[in-house]
């Protein structure tokens, strides 16, 4: 259930779209494929007045630049509208994105594309590959960071 009206899902789904489109390439569907966006548009539902906020200050930005909403611009009108949206925008767009990534990446279609299994990471866990630990020596090198306190002995 959402309370997102048509033109706010109809413009979410065209962004989220150019934020992750289809690829014949790896045959995964865009971020808009109608489970996916389902699902972003429920988990959207909880930061529902900045996405409305976001929603609206993008169909603003079109509407001053082309007089019209953002959903009804062509494909070239709107990769300058969202540019113009995440410089503007910044956090609003990397909230839109963070959302729109998570749920993409908890379709199962897209996690068997990327060769994981779909299914939580627990209990089972993954095996995650060794890598070359002496990429940490700088961190290990620098001074402390933080203040030392003495204990309290009681």
């Amino acid at each position: 259930m959402t309370d997102f009206t048509e033109d706010e899902q109809r413009a979410l789904s065209i962004l989220v779209d150019m934020i992750i489109p289809a690829s014949d390439a790896h045959a995964v569907p865009s971020a808009a494929d109608a489970v996916i966006f389902t699902t972003i548009l429920s988990d959207a539902q909880r930061h529902r007045d900045r996405f409305g906020t976001a929603l609206a200050a993008l169909d603003e930005l079109a509407r001053q630049a082309h007089d019209d909403a953002f959903a009804n611009l062509s494909a070239d009108q709107r990769d300058g509208i969202a540019t113009t949206f995440r410089e503007e925008h910044a956090d609003d767009a990397a909230l839109i994105a963070s959302v729109t990534a998570q749920c993409y990446y908890r379709d199962d279609r897209i996690m068997l594309s990327i060769g994981m299994e779909p299914r939580p990471p627990h209990p089972l866990g993954y095996v995650v590959e060794q890598g070359d630990w002496s990429l940490l020596d700088p961190v290990r090198a620098r001074p402390a960071m933080h203040r030392k306190t003495e204990t309290v002995q009681g």
